[in-house]
């Protein structure tokens, strides 16, 4: 291994001068003929310095259960990702649960909608079977949002004129919403609906009940973003293009802003908030990289709907190798300081990470 603290004479400069300097690096290398090649000659070597690993352990998987339905529906616009009754989401997991998928990421489509008096009680039923049946072996994280529960398909409710989201008013009622989740046997609550101080309202209401051992994944970076779009299909919560206000730009962060981010993710980790998110994934590495350099705490990013059907029409056209794809991709977040990646090919992990 070099020494970056070798010295020579300066004799360049003045041939009877005994003063040392040292070495630069360029001066190092070709001193020492360093080929960067042989770290990349063959699987092997490269393996072993490699800085980053990927495990089957690094993922979250997004599990979606729609009430409307009689019999598990696939997406029109992501491959291999599905709508899934109660029924098929436990035979799905029991599955998964044999892929080394542990960790899920639930979203709940209810039959109803409400313009107030909500019932949750879909969502708490899904969790409840999903944790009698399989108990500790796996772990769930509830998204925690109003979208798929208002007619107008905002994240919170509306006031008289229809024309601005409500924000304390939508922290009170997440804040029951999360508590009835975690009876039913949640063990980390996800809010996505970028309230200000919602994190604060949901540690506070579990505490409350004697409920501080269940985590909170807080959605604290997350962007108004194009990517969205299939995700939105599948979870029926796409926002009304017929309000005043028909697009979430007054809640989400502005994607011109980095500095919004990181003041959200740390004004979320003083209100409770266990681990952060970013999300979009790929456009926003930047603020993954910077986010990481300010916490140690784990930071999830997730790579979205936009994002992972992207990748796959490229390999439906012939264009990419769809599980090399994933992998790069994956390796990507890693890189940036993810600890953790929500993706749809979760499940695919293990059989793809060499």
């Amino acid at each position: 291994m070099l020494d970056v603290r070798h010295w020579t004479l300066d004799f360049e400069k003045n041939p009877t001068s005994n003063v040392q300097r040292p070495l630069s690096n360029v001066q190092l290398l070709s001193m020492y003929h360093i080929n960067q090649r042989r770290l990349r000659a063959n699987e092997h070597i490269r393996d072993l310095a490699s800085e980053v690993q990927l495990h089957v352990k690094d993922f979250i998987q997004p599990i979606f259960i729609d009430e409307t339905l009689s019999a598990r529906a696939g997406s029109p616009t992501m491959t291999n990702v599905f709508s899934e009754t109660l029924e098929s989401a436990l035979q799905q997991t029991e599955a998964d649960l044999k892929a080394g998928v542990t960790k899920f990421l639930f979203f709940p489509v209810p039959k109803d909608r409400f313009e107030k008096n909500f019932n949750f009680d879909y969502a708490a039923n899904c969790i409840k079977k999903l944790k009698e049946n399989f108990g500790k072996d796996i772990w769930i994280a509830s998204d925690l949002c109003l979208c798929s529960y208002t007619a107008h398909g905002h994240c919170g409710v509306l006031n008289a004129e229809q024309d601005k989201v409500l924000n304390h008013e939508t922290v009170e009622i997440l804040s029951d919403y999360a508590l009835q989740l975690a009876q039913a046997g949640a063990d980390c609550i996800a809010p996505s609906d970028m309230m200000d101080s919602r994190v604060r309202g949901i540690r506070e209401k579990l505490n409350d009940h004697h409920l501080s051992d269940v985590a909170i994944m807080s959605y604290s970076a997350k962007f108004s973003s194009n990517f969205y779009g299939p995700f939105r299909d599948v979870c029926k919560s796409a926002p009304s293009k017929n309000l005043k206000i028909h697009d979430r730009k007054t809640y989400q962060m502005d994607y011109r802003n980095g500095s919004d981010a990181i003041t959200s993710s740390l004004r979320d980790l003083q209100e409770g908030a266990d681990i952060l998110m970013v999300k979009p994934a790929l456009p926003y590495l930047d603020i993954l990289t910077k986010l990481r350099q300010q916490t140690t705490a784990p930071i999830a990013i997730y790579h979205v709907s936009g994002e992972y059907a992207a990748l796959e029409l490229l390999a439906k056209n012939n264009l990419i190798d769809a599980d090399a794809g994933h992998i790069e991709v994956w390796t990507a977040f890693k890189r940036a300081g993810a600890s953790s990646i929500i993706s749809y090919k979760a499940r695919d992990a293990k059989r793809i990470i060499v």
